[in-house]
């Protein structure tokens, strides 16, 4: 209980300090933002501050604080550590520096940060890259949300399953399309609220039921022989910061701050709207995590579900069938507020290297049509089989952490060009880079994953890490260019 709760103050108490830090080193301040210079009525609307926050928090949360916390828990108590440290210095600062970014550069996409810090040759390989990884969150995106819907009466349909899928593809495609003031600016608030809701109701009922029985939120020793270790091909370095993204660090974020970027008012909102909500992020998923422990030591035979169906599990046991199918509807919706912003970011993206103009609707619609049809394409193998899918999910996982290693490493140049400290962007950075390319050089189907080169997991460590000071080493290889911001 007391390390769940702990892990709670931590990421509070980190919002007040290190995020004030991070906050006076980057100086946001009074310069127009790009809502004001480069108003167009689509892309770029100012939006209050506090729609900002939501529309940023349902961007980004996706289904990792729910679903890969209920999966990451496995590892045990440590969790409610990693979480919040890596939250603090890792992700949030992930999330201030692309929101900030992007601020100063008229609310650049990550493609284009990537070119102006790291230059041609990487830029090129990342717009294929970060393009990929889009594809695979819209069709992770759809696909688990409607698997969600399907199982809400407790009986599986494949005919409800694809009607949701079918559904859930349309408002994405409306959403990309419309300005963002007239769709998601307006149902958001609604929808954030439902998932604050959703998840402080499982918070009190967890606080209850661990108040009653303590030992609910501990490695009992039933759970300590199911749960993840290095014996049993989950070693918490890598396969932890892999499997819990959202809630410690997701590239995926700085794929969304620039929506958020292109509809402030001012630049000072952009600590609670990029380094806050991350940490809100952060509770969210240290919740959910404590919910999985409960269930796991209550329900042991749980540990070997899927966690889309432990989810459904947790919420009716702590809340009854109706509060449970509330919260649930809550996570679809947490889901599908990425997914649609991630399409969107597509557009942005494309529209961005084919200096393709979004004011009128047709270049729009041009766009969004081969997008239609290359997701289409992933959800139909997707759902071929079980293990397409999880082929699917292991390729978003490790690609997610790849993309959150190009933007701190792009970041660090950017704070090295404009003479700020450089080290809080290089560390995390040379972290993640670490653990992607450990996780790359030591996964393969023998070790629980797909294809990768299987190399013992002390090997793969000496490639991990040499390749991670290999690029910082890169990086100020190169001398920094005048400072402008």
């Amino acid at each position: 209980m007391w390390y769940f709760l702990g892990g709670i103050a931590l990421l509070i108490l980190g919002y007040l300090t290190y995020g004030k830090f991070l906050e006076r080193i980057l100086g946001p301040d009074d310069r127009e933002t790009p809502a004001i210079k480069n108003a167009d009525g689509v892309d770029y609307v100012q939006l209050p501050h506090w729609k900002n926050m939501l529309i940023q928090l349902l961007n980004i949360a996706g289904i990792g604080p729910v679903i890969g916390v209920i999966l990451g828990i496995k590892f045990g108590e440590i969790v409610f550590l990693l979480i919040p440290i890596g939250n603090i210095l890792a992700g949030a600062t992930h999330d201030f520096l692309g929101g900030m970014m992007s601020l100063r550069r008229n609310g650049a996409n990550l493609p284009a940060l990537i070119r102006e810090n790291l230059g041609n040759k990487v830029y090129y390989a990342f717009s294929i890259f970060v393009s990929l990884l889009l594809l695979l969150v819209v069709a992770v995106f759809i696909n688990i949300p409607a698997n969600l819907i399907d199982g809400l009466d407790g009986v599986a349909s494949t005919k409800h399953f694809w009607i949701a899928v079918v559904a859930i593809f349309i408002y994405y495609i409306v959403a990309t399309l419309f300005p963002v003031d007239k769709i998601i600016g307006r149902i958001y608030p609604l929808f954030g609220l439902m998932l604050l809701i959703g998840s402080f109701a499982i918070f009190g009922a967890i606080v209850w039921a661990g108040f009653k029985d303590p030992s609910i939120l501990t490695e009992t020793a039933t759970f300590k022989s199911k749960m993840w270790t290095a014996e049993n091909n989950h070693p918490i370095l890598p396969l932890l910061f892999v499997t819990i993204a959202c809630g410690i660090i997701s590239g995926f974020h700085a794929t969304q701050s620039p929506i958020i970027a292109r509809s402030m008012r001012h630049e000072r909102e952009a600590r609670s709207s990029f380094y806050g909500m991350m940490i809100l992020e952060g509770i969210i998923a240290m919740i959910w995590a404590a919910a999985g422990l409960a269930i796991y030591n209550l329900f042991p035979e749980q540990m070997g579900v899927v966690p889309a169906k432990v989810l459904g599990f947790i919420t009716t046991y702590f809340l009854g069938k109706w509060g449970g199918a509330i919260t649930v509807i809550a996570v679809v919706i947490l889901a599908i507020t990425s997914g649609d912003t991630a399409m969107r970011s597509l557009r942005l993206s494309f529209a961005e290297i084919f200096k393709i103009s979004q004011k009128k609707i047709v270049p729009r619609i041009l766009l969004v049509i081969p997008l239609i049809v290359v997701i289409t394409g992933l959800l139909i193998w997707s759902n071929a089989n079980a293990k397409s899918f999880n082929n699917l999910w292991n390729y978003f996982a490790w690609s997610n952490q790849v993309l959150a290693a190009c933007t701190l490493f792009a970041a660090t140049v950017w704070l090295r060009n404009n003479k700020k400290t450089w080290w809080i962007a290089a560390f995390p950075a040379v972290f993640m880079t670490f653990i992607v390319v450990t996780y790359i050089f030591w996964i393969s189907p023998e070790h629980g994953g797909p294809v990768g080169f299987g190399l013992d997991l002390k090997t793969a460590y000496y490639f991990g890490g040499a390749i991670a000071l290999l690029c910082l080493a890169k990086i100020f290889a190169e001398p920094p260019k005048d400072a402008d911001q």
